[in-house]
């Protein structure tokens, strides 16, 4: 691997390490990745083999167990993904967007180190063994169905991965996994979803949540199979199966095992869960339970938040469509109780992808331009920090926030969902 920096004071700075040097092993095992680094540089006393030009050199080192050298590398290779699911989104992005977004990730490592959602097909013995050898745990899978026959007409993979055995190898070896179901109608529902819930229960305890999310359709899908919508009728039909499929699997404890995202609840007009039903939140980034974990954050921290407005202040908040009835009967009425301040809410519909894409992380620049220009927008608007990619930089259609500005007229500023991070905008620009 090869270093790119060296933090000053740190032990790679005493050892005169450079930026530009390979690390070739620890210990006389290749280091391939930062995981195999984190995972031989722990012991107490180490052999370092660097590669620096052609000459090679070996440093014997004392250390203390947790001093990682203060070394930074470059970024990982990313493994691609076997599949060419019918339902990705990768291929529902219309032509002339950046590089990135065409590309499927399907490493196993970015699963562990992020929680990427990942699926088992490119994964063989050796990585499988790696990954109890080094405890990558946990691990996020998509699983999406069991059936063999099934996987493969929906994966377009071509022959059987033998999911459960790796699923049987990884849980009896204490990795635990969360994973996930991308719900297509017509598709794996029904006698096939009951089947996959089942398989999965055969984990326990190793399989920690299964969510199940409803399928994202955008209108760029020309060539690619058909899949019917998640709409009103099909989520208020599916929720109370859903429930029954939590009620007959759960693990011996009574501890849930399903999960829905929020978004059943939201498109099927219905009230969202308390906060006991998502257990943990350890799949809140997945979309369930984001709504309940925003609002108990915001109550927890909105007590301990300096409110008061100096002077009066009129902005405006956007946000997808998904969670416009939740912000127009609760939080828009909220903040408008707060004295000296006035929001108006405005919801953006998402032209970029189809109005199915209401999730305000998938929004465009260019749709929230078009249409909050020539609006009187006030001091500025507001966004979630979704609507930005994961650099923190530019939205999907690469705007960047000083573009969406000058062409808005007022500064559009992103916060986090932290009361703090909104009042800190507010009272600074």
């Amino acid at each position: 691997m090869k270093i790119i920096a060296i933090e000053p004071n740190s032990t790679g700075a005493e050892l005169e390490l450079q930026p530009g040097d390979n690390l070739k092993a620890i210990d006389g095992k290749k280091v391939r990745d930062i995981i195999d680094y984190r995972f031989r540089i722990t012991a107490e006393e180490v052999v370092l083999r660097i590669d620096r030009g052609d000459e090679v050199i070996e440093y014997n080192l004392e250390k203390e167990y947790d001093d990682d050298l203060g070394l930074s590398f470059e970024d990982l290779k990313i493994r691609k993904c076997a599949n060419d699911c019918i339902f990705c989104f990768v291929d529902q992005n219309p032509k002339g967007m950046r590089a990135a977004l065409y590309f499927r990730d399907g490493d196993y490592r970015l699963s562990f180190l992020h929680g990427h959602f990942v699926t088992l097909t490119n994964m063989g013995k050796q990585e499988l063994q790696r990954v109890v050898e080094q405890r990558m745990t946990p691990l996020y899978i998509s699983v999406h169905v069991t059936d063999p026959a099934k996987r493969k007409e929906m994966f377009l993979y071509g022959k059987d991965d033998k999911l459960l055995d790796k699923l049987e190898y990884l849980t009896s070896n204490g990795i635990d996994l969360h994973t996930q179901i991308v719900l297509c109608p017509g598709w794996n529902d029904g006698e096939f979803l009951e089947r996959t819930v089942a398989d999965l229960h055969r984990f326990l305890p190793g399989i920690l949540s299964l969510a199940i999310v409803p399928v994202g359709l955008t209108k760029h899908r020309d060539g690619l199979p058909f899949i019917p919508a998640v709409d009103e009728a099909y989520a208020r039909e599916f929720i109370p199966l859903a429930y029954d499929l939590d009620q007959l699997y759960r693990d011996p404890e009574g501890e849930r095992l399903v999960f829905l995202s929020d978004e059943w609840f939201i498109r099927a007009g219905v009230k969202l869960p308390d906060s006991g039903y998502y257990g943990d939140f350890s799949q809140v980034e997945n979309g369930v339970g984001q709504v309940r974990y925003f609002f108990n954050q915001w109550s927890d921290e909105i007590r301990q938040v300096d409110t008061y407005l100096r002077r009066p202040i009129r902005i405006t908040i956007g946000s997808g469509r998904l969670i416009e009835p939740i912000f127009r009967d609760q939080f828009i009425p909220e903040l408008n109780l707060i004295e000296n301040l006035t929001v108006e809410y405005i919801p953006i519909v998402n032209k970029f992808y189809g109005d199915s894409v209401q999730v305000t992380g998938l929004l465009t620049g260019q749709d929230i331009v078009a249409q909050l220009k020539d609006r009187d927008l006030g001091k500025m608007v507001i966004f979630s920090e979704r609507i930005l990619s994961e650099t923190g930089v530019v939205t999907l259609d690469d705007l960047d926030l000083v573009t969406m500005s000058d062409q808005l007229g007022v500064p559009v500023k992103v916060v986090g969902d932290s009361p703090v991070e909104f009042f800190e905008v507010l009272r600074n620009g």
